[in-house]
This record gives C-alpha cells, sequence and structure tokens, in this order.
C-alpha cells in the first residue's frame, strides 16, 4: 500500500544516547555488513562497512541459487570482520537492519534468514529496510544533499524521484530493464570481465570509443525505456563493419566499429536520456540539486554529463564513491537505524522479504 498523502509530525528526534544499528545486504551479488553510530548532536559514523562480491566467469551472470549459496558462504567472515572492525560486540547493538527489498528472491532470502538467526541468538529487534531507501539516505548522509533530486540507477532500478509529504515519490522510471541491467548484459554479449563489474569495464572501454553509433533513443515522457536499445547495439555486433578485437584488416578497412565505440555510444545515448528525465524533474519541483545514487551512479562519465545540465541550471550535483554508490550494508543501518529511532521495527513473524517492493511505498517518518 502506498503512502498515504496524510503529513504525519516527523517522528525523529535528537538521540538521547548514541545509537548502534548493524545493516545486512545482499539483494543482488554482494553480502555487505555495516555498522553506523547515530550520536547526541544527530550526526552518523560509518564504523564498518564490509562486503564480498560474486564474480562469475565472463560471459555469464550471476544465478539467484548461486547468488544465495556465496552469501550464506560468507556471511559469517563478513559480519565478524564488519563487528571487530567497529570495535563493538553484537550486544552493543540496537537493532540488526536486513534489506527487505526488492532484489533477487533467493539472496533476499538467505539474508532475512541471517538477520532472523542474530536477532533472536542476540535479542535484538529486526528493522527491515527498502534497498532504494537505504541508497537515498546514505546518499543524502554523506554528501549533506538536502532536498535533491534523486536519479536511482542500478543493475535492478533506474528511478528520478522526489521527496514530498513523507514519501519518496517516483517521477519517472524504466518501462522495462534497468540499466545496470541494459550495461551487465551487453557487457556480456563482448565479453568483457565481470571483475570488478561489467559495468566499470564498459566504463573503461568506452573511454577508447572514436565513433558515436546511431541508437534508438527511448524517453516516453519521465519513463525511459532501454531493452530496445539493448537489442539495436547487439544487433552491431553482428554488422559487417563491427571488429570484434578492435582492428582494421587492412589499409582500407576504415568504416569499422568497434567494441569501444559500442560501449562509448551505449553510454552516451542512455545517460543522456537519463539527464533529460532528471532536468525535467528539477524543473517541475524547482529543486537545484541532484543526487545520483546506485551502482551506476559510480560512472565518471554519468556523473560529468549530469553535472554539465545541472551548472547550466545554477544547480549542482552529488555522488558518492564505490563505497557507498554499489549495494553495502552500511546504507541499510543507516535507513533502518532512521527508522528505529522513529519507533519502527520489523516483528519476526513479519520478518520477510519481496523481490517486488517499491520506493513510494515507504513511509518516510524520520523528514518533514
Amino acid at each position: 500500500m502506498a503512502a498515504s498523502s496524510k503529513r504525519t509530525p516527523c517522528l525523529l528526534r535528537k538521540p538521547d544516547r548514541p545509537y548502534l544499528a548493524l545493516g545486512l545486504e545482499g539483494s543482488a551479488n554482494k553480502f555487505g555488513a555495516g555498522v553506523i553510530r547515530h550520536v547526541l548532536d544527530g550526526s552518523s559514523t560509518v564504523l564498518s562497512n564490509i562486503r564480498h562480491t560474486y564474480v562469475t566467469p565472463p560471459g555469464e551472470g550471476f544465478q539467484p541459487r548461486d547468488t544465495a549459496l556465496h552469501h550464506r558462504e560468507w556471511a559469517l567472515k563478513v559480519i565478524s570482520d564488519c563487528i571487530e572492525k567497529a570495535g563493538i560486540s553484537m550486544h552493543d547493538l540496537d537493532c540488526i537492519c536486513y534489506t527487505k527489498g526488492p532484489g533477487m528472491g533467493a539472496p533476499l532470502q538467505s539474508v532475512a534468514l541471517v538477520a532472523r538467526t542474530l536477532s533472536l541468538l542476540y535479542e535484538k529487534p529486526l528493522v527491515g529496510v527498502n534497498h532504494c531507501v537505504g541508497h537515498i539516505e546514505m546518499g543524502r548522509e554523506i554528501t549533506g544533499a538536502k532536498d535533491p533530486i534523486v536519479l536511482y540507477v542500478s543493475g535492478g532500478n533506474t528511478q528520478v524521484i522526489a521527496y514530498s509529504r513523507q514519501c519518496y515519490r517516483i517521477f519517472g522510471e524504466t518501462l522495462d530493464i534497468a540499466v545496470g541491467n541494459c550495461l551487465d548484459r551487453f557487457a556480456r554479449v563482448i565479453n568483457l570481465r565481470n571483475d570488478p563489474s561489467p559495468g566499470y569495464n564498459i566504463e573503461q572501454e568506452a573511454k577508447k570509443g572514436q565513433r558515436l553509433v546511431p541508437l534508438p533513443y527511448a524517453t516516453k515522457g519521465m519513463d525511459v525505456s532501454l531493452s530496445g536499445i539493448l537489442t539495436s547495439i547487439e544487433a552491431l555486433t553482428y554488422d559487417k563493419r563491427y571488429r570484434a578485437d578492435g582492428l582494421p584488416r587492412g589499409p582500407d578497412d576504415t568504416d569499422i566499429i568497434t567494441p569501444a565505440d559500442l560501449c562509448f555510444s551505449l553510454q552516451e545515448t542512455v545517460y543522456s536520456m537519463l539527464v533529460e528525465t532528471t532536468e525535467r524533474a528539477m524543473a517541475h519541483v524547482g529543486s537545484k540539486e541532484v543526487l545520483i545514487v546506485g551502482g551506476v551512479g559510480c560512472n565518471e562519465r554519468l556523473q560529468q554529463m549530469m553535472a554539465i545540465m545541472a551548472e547550466e541550471r545554477g544547480g549542482s550535483v552529488f555522488a558518492t564513491d564505490e563505497r557507498f554508490c554499489i549495494d553495502n550494508g552500511i546504507m541499510i543501518a543507516q535507513a533502518g537505524l532512521l527508522a528505529f529511532r522513529c519507533g519502527l521495527t520489523t516483528p519476526l513473524p513479519k520478518s520477510t522479504c519481496t523481490q517486488r517492493f517499491r520506493t513510494d511505498q515507504v513511509p518516510v517518518l524520520w523528514r518533514h
């Protein structure tokens, strides 16, 4: 059920003592754990932020079952390292926060199982967290952005978001696949490595591109469509001009298309679409700030294009590095602890997970 339009008073007060939360994230191929502290003046301190990534061979994606097995295998070590680095014990925690959704079903279930087990062992309350809201709240905390338009871009989500009346409202989103999924799938087509991530390797390859190949530009109002772009660019790998090794076949072979050209063209086209829809949202609400969150938010070219647009409007862009852009446990701890301080917890019988959990379904009671 979507958040009610009726305004509820902000329930967040300055803490009367320090609060500690452990956050567990595992909605996709990364298992992360982080500990955050909220102190008396209301500020936050990251005490630890550990994660481990499930990496598959080039040309392969990650399957839910295998990813879930990875999370179960690494959960104990990641959490132990996280607690040790934070310099605390499990008994010091005020709550245990976990990703309730959205994400891949089997990995989400693995994380929920770990969270429930720890909750029972140490008698700590649980807080189920929306993955998207976790990205937003950590981005706001790290960058200091006050009331930005949020561009949330990751492997499973592509949304343009604005805050209003205790709800993160979605102005526009993908109509089919997410931008990260589009990049990852094309990386598999041209056999790029998955380490450290397909999107990062596309970004590096794109820097060598010299030719902008026309691709469908599919903005539909405030929404975008990416599946047709992926189909078109995959088809170009069968074009007679395409050279998989990036090298001409002779001195007269000048009209060629290289993998670097396709990576460059894909980035320029897709990111232009995202900048356009984000600018429309800024104009609609009169905002001068853009916050980019999610794994694709690490992309320097996307940040550069967004900065040009924002500067022309007299605004500014906020983004984080890979510690906080890429899925991590500390963002779940941050959003979960904000909710916990508002009196929100998740009873054990309801500590489930869901693959579909929209950003605008969460009551943001910690904001005015």
